[in-house]
């Protein structure tokens, strides 16, 4: 084809650039492509209209001839029906596939880099770009390869850096394919019913201990908060498989309610672990010793309470029902009800804004605690957590009681996505048995001498703080 020179512009498809460039040549060589108008030699008056590659002078200076003719091809691979991968799931930006050579000889191994910008418009969500060349020599019939070349997106293109030249193309990934989809669908479905599990024991736990052993009112609270959090965790458990098992099957209102009683369930589960950062944060940084009246049944009227009016003014604007998680060609892989496409801005603002901030606080708060237990324990405070097994067990049950694990959300997009979200859906259904251990660890071995609770920790602070003073 790119020996057929200006004939080939005649062919429905593919269109050509030919440039007899010299070999003395001072500057870069730029040329712009366009799907429907072709190569041409770079306007200055362009502006984001259409692609653009940058040939550097030391393509040219390298060659043995004086003059060398450059040929550029853009090439419509859906009428052509070439460069299509077996099995391939990303998809063509533009169905645009762009061709360079420079004289006879293949070149590669280039220290300035050719450089080709894909103009587009800001790509869908859940979506990566990525510079790729066409290798013949993969499989049987060829595929795409990224070895040689850089992605670096914008938001008016992407570019392309790749030390060779052949034919290149941007290829739109989607972050999850359908397979991942139904791989990670099944390990959350079985993670939740092991999370029920131990959620159900860890609520038996903590009721036991709180009735059979005397404590002092600032642990009875602890173990309250502990209970109820994870109690909001077997009840989003429970709504997931819900969800899961019906959502494709269910009327649009049924779906809405179902869609609604997720979303309460999540909220709840964010609202509790910021009230357990809250009480860190009194026991430990303000070292309250004032008794609050019904304090734990005002928190339980917040962390239940206020995710009930969220959930009501969503529901109010229609924000429940259907959500289809699509590929790249609007195939529908998976149905959830969830909130709609239509309102995604609720999500943003109920859900990500929400736990972002919730976070931040307990991280720092997080930073504080740590950072106390540790001088406790330089002191010879806290005996029992010597050890620096018991150490990290409790501070990586104290992660998860503080939600860290629904961090790895914000890192579900970009090329590694679908191993972050294995790490995800598999940290948050260990998430139960994570608190269940953290909590036998640190009630059970001191339900008879309690100088290992928080609250003892709290009076040694204290104390050592008087003395200081």
């Amino acid at each position: 084809l790119l020996q057929s020179g200006q004939h080939s512009l005649g062919l429905a498809g593919l269109k050509t650039l030919l440039l007899n460039v010299s070999r003395a040549v001072t500057r870069d060589v730029l040329i712009t492509f366009s799907p429907t108008a072709g190569p041409s030699r770079l306007n200055i008056t362009e502006k984001g209209k259409a692609g653009k590659i940058h040939l550097p002078r030391e393509i040219f200076q390298s060659l043995s001839s004086q003059t060398a003719r450059v040929v550029v091809t853009v090439l419509n691979i859906q009428q052509l029906g070439m460069f299509k991968e077996v099995n391939q799931t990303a998809q063509v930006l533009h169905n645009t596939v762009v061709g360079i050579t420079v004289g006879e000889s293949s070149i590669s191994g280039l220290q300035d880099p050719v450089q080709l910008t894909f103009a587009h418009r800001e790509l869908p969500q859940g979506i990566t770009p990525q510079c790729v060349f066409w290798d013949p020599s993969k499989g049987q019939a060829g595929g795409w390869h990224s070895s040689g070349c850089v992605t670096q997106p914008g938001d008016e293109g992407t570019v392309c850096s790749c030390d060779h030249l052949t034919f290149f193309t941007l290829l739109l990934n989607p972050a999850v394919d359908g397979s991942t989809v139904k791989a990670l669908m099944a390990v959350a479905t079985a993670g939740c019913g092991v999370a029920m599990a131990f959620s159900i024991f860890t609520m038996a736990f903590c009721i036991f201990i709180r009735c059979r052993f005397r404590f002092e009112e600032t642990v009875r609270t602890n173990l309250g908060l502990h209970v109820n959090l994870v109690g909001s965790l077997l009840l989003l458990n429970l709504a997931f498989l819900l969800n899961s098992g019906l959502s494709g099957r269910t009327h649009p209102r049924a779906c809405g309610v179902l869609g609604g009683l997720t979303h309460y369930c999540l909220l709840c589960c964010f609202t509790w672990t910021l009230l357990e950062g809250c009480q860190l944060y009194l026991l430990f940084v303000k070292v309250l010793g004032t008794y609050i009246h019904h304090y734990l049944a005002k928190l339980c009227l917040l962390g239940w309470g206020f995710p009930v009016l969220v959930v009501g003014v969503a529901g109010v604007i229609g924000s429940y029902g259907e959500y289809s998680i699509q590929t790249m060609d609007h195939q529908v892989i998976a149905h959830l009800c969830w909130i709609t496409s239509k309102y995604l801005l609720v999500h943003y603002i109920t859900n990500c804004g929400y736990f972002g901030l919730i976070f931040l606080f307990n991280m720092a708060v997080f930073g504080v605690v740590t950072h106390r237990s540790c001088s406790l324990q330089g002191t010879g405070a806290v005996q029992g957590y010597r050890k620096p097994w018991k150490v990290a067990l409790v501070a990586a049950g104290l992660f998860c009681l503080l939600g860290a694990t629904w961090a790895l959300a914000f890192l579900t997009y970009g090329i590694s996505s679908a191993a972050v979200l294995y790490l995800f859906t598999i940290l948050n259904s260990l998430q139960g048995i994570f608190i269940f251990i953290w909590l036998v660890v640190l009630y059970y071995p001191k339900t008879k001498e309690t100088t290992g609770s928080l609250s003892y920790i709290v009076r040694h602070d204290k104390t050592t703080t008087a003395s200081q003073d």
